[in-house]
């Protein structure tokens, strides 16, 4: 038996109605966030003719998903019965993400598309870079008192979307102060290789702390 597995066999039952109201609260939050997220950034995407800033409003559709997929476990008479199925759910969500950043990417490399100047992109992507990093880590706080695979793996679902915002957010300054159009589709195919490696812990349920996938992004830089 895990640590993690350990102590959520001694939550009392007390403590876990509470923990799943706010695992409710978590991906209620999340939800309707990222429903506003998607709506601006694609918006600015299609106005600016940003492949990047349209890839971040699918990547918060996505997370909607995601979040949706653990909210409707968490409506079950019994969560834990439904918890493979769940983040396999998940799984999948990075999977279909890293092949969409991929394919966008791809098209700005090679001068199909082109990506201008967006306030609008650089305000919302320099929000989620204040708001996620804190949601994620609560979330996967939650999980982990749970022992819940799925709320740990939707927490890195936010994680990533960090990690994507701040590529966005670079490549979008990037590109408005020095014209470097292909800054954020280099930073994106990082993000989708990320998605991959997230994509295949979420299906085996081989999940680590946001801190711990942190330190293993800052080794591998180090390399």
């Amino acid at each position: 038996m895990s640590r993690s597995e350990a102590s959520a066999s001694e939550v009392s039952a007390g403590r876990r109605a509470r923990l799943h109201r706010r695992v409710r609260f978590i991906v209620a939050f999340t939800i309707s966030y990222n429903v506003i997220e998607a709506i601006v950034a694609i918006g600015a995407g299609a106005a600016a003719g940003s492949a990047a800033l349209i890839g971040f409003g699918l990547d918060s559709v996505i997370e909607v998903l995601s979040a949706v997929a653990v909210a409707w476990q968490f409506t079950r008479k019994d969560p834990e019965k439904w918890e493979k199925p769940t983040v396999r759910v998940i799984g999948v969500a990075f999977f279909l993400l890293a092949a969409y950043v991929t394919f966008e990417a791809i098209l700005t490399l090679t001068g199909v598309e082109e990506v201008d100047h967006s306030p609008i992109g650089i305000g919302i992507a320099a929000l989620s870079l204040i708001v996620m990093p804190v949601l994620a880590w609560f979330e996967f706080r939650t999980g982990e008192e749970l022992g819940s695979a799925s709320v740990k793996a939707d927490a890195k679902q936010l994680l990533l979307c960090v990690y994507l915002s701040g590529a966005v957010l670079l490549g979008l300054l990037l590109n408005s102060l020095l014209g470097w159009m292909w800054a954020d589709s280099i930073a994106a195919l990082v993000i989708a290789a990320l998605a991959v490696r997230e994509g295949i812990e979420a299906w085996s349920g081989d999940l680590e702390s946001p801190t711990e996938v942190l330190h293993d992004l800052n080794e591998t830089t180090e390399r």
